[in-house]
């Protein structure tokens, strides 16, 4: 079990903050087609009730942009990964199919507006995480994206560094089909409303999906 602790600049920033994380034993696979009949669904009912205007004011991302403002980083540059999915259906792309465990981590994010970071928890360093503040020039690749300037972007770090920010997870310890144990957190900067809710619907899909018991679900901040 991970030890995971808010630094007292976070704590400043983002007063309101909570976590749930969720510790699963899994198995991945490449393609789930019951998994994405609801990814599915959940774009169809997106795409004809909302207006992309309206994205941004979905009580957990509007949170999570505030908190991006009271740590230094413009929303509008680096947008929470929660709420640049939305932006994608809504715009009438596809969302990107890349296996089980992240189309399911996608989803979640997607359904309840968190942002959410999934680990593969072998490949995290030490058993204690810290959520603090990115700084100038700290190293982090993010996936796909090459180099990230996460200053001012909350990030978590393991005892090497940064391993997740709500805009995007790092390289070194992102989910693949070899993983066998996840670490999901859930970012609650819009406080402890709707976490557990969460937390339960990353276990739910991951016994459908994962051929998992759901793992532990424990909260902090």
């Amino acid at each position: 079990m991970y030890h995971i602790t808010v630094s007292k600049e976070i704590k400043k920033a983002c007063p309101t903050f909570k976590g749930a994380a969720v510790y699963a034993k899994v198995t991945n696979t490449a393609f789930s087609k019951g998994l994405w009949e609801e990814i599915t669904a959940f774009t169809r009912d997106l795409t004809t009730g909302t207006k992309l205007e309206d994205i941004k004011n979905q009580p957990a991302i509007a949170a999570t942009r505030e908190a991006y403002k009271r740590c230094g980083k413009d929303p509008g540059r680096y947008r929470p990964s929660a709420e640049a999915l939305r932006r994608r259906l809504m715009r009438g792309l596809e969302l990107y199919q890349i296996d089980t465990l992240v189309d399911l981590i996608n989803l979640v994010s997607l359904r309840t507006g968190y942002s959410i970071g999934g680990f593969d928890a072998d490949k995290i360093q030490g058993t204690d995480l810290e959520l603090g503040i990115g700084k100038a020039n700290e190293p982090f690749e993010g996936i796909g994206r090459g180099v990230l300037n996460i200053e001012g972007l909350p990030v978590y770090r393991d005892s090497v560094g940064g391993i997740g920010t709500p805009t995007s997870d790092n390289e070194r310890t992102k989910m693949e089909l070899e993983t066998k144990h996840i670490l999901a957190i859930v970012n609650g900067y819009s406080g402890k409303k709707g976490l557990q809710e969460a937390a339960e619907l990353i276990q739910k899909l991951l016994i459908a999906y994962a051929t998992s018991n759901g793992g532990q679900i424990y909260y902090f901040e």
